[in-house]
């Protein structure tokens, strides 16, 4: 039997997503600080963070999500659903992609849930899934730009910071979460 190297690459990548989720290893306490400093970190980095934090109805913050590909590629991270600043549940984010990609990034993951239907909707599925489409805002901010006084309509709202690291490319991907126990 001959193996394709399209196969070989599949292969490497499973192995290197489960060798991820044995690297990234953590107890719910040093999950949960590392949520405590992410947030505070987006509250300082994004004028009107505090205010829009307090404003939503619960959110769910990955503190440090792993990019990577060569063709083939994914992301990995641990994360922890907030409601009223006290965690209610610990999730893992997933996803393979099929594009045009090339590099490794860092980066933290805050997805911010505006109404109490999509938070509910969210808490009661399992194994959710999303891509970027129509009920999803992606949240952008210049330097002068404050959140507060922005407004956004759309029940889901993802923002990107801290990006560490070089990833280019066009890809396909879904994300898929599911709730772990650290």
């Amino acid at each position: 039997m001959k193996i394709k190297t399209t196969d070989t690459l599949l292969v490497t990548l499973v192995c290197l997503v489960l060798s991820t989720q044995i690297l990234f290893a953590k107890t719910a306490q040093e999950l949960d600080k590392e949520v405590d400093f992410a947030i505070e970190k987006f509250k300082h980095e994004v004028e009107g963070g505090a205010k829009f934090l307090s404003q939503i109805k619960g959110y769910l913050l990955f503190p440090s999500v792993v990019r990577g590909g060569l063709l083939l590629g994914g992301k990995y991270g641990k994360g922890a659903l907030r409601i009223g600043d006290k965690t209610k549940a610990y999730l893992s984010m997933s996803a393979f992609t099929l594009g045009l990609q090339l590099g490794v990034q860092k980066y933290s993951m805050l997805i911010a849930f505006t109404t109490q239907s999509a938070l509910k909707n969210f808490s009661k599925s399992n194994g959710f899934e999303i891509s970027l489409e129509s009920s999803v805002s992606i949240g952008e901010w210049g330097a002068s730009r404050d959140l507060s006084s922005m407004s956004f309509e759309k029940p889901i709202i993802i923002f990107v910071y801290g990006e560490k690291g070089v990833m280019a490319g066009v890809s396909l991907s879904g994300v898929r979460f599911e709730q772990i126990t650290p």
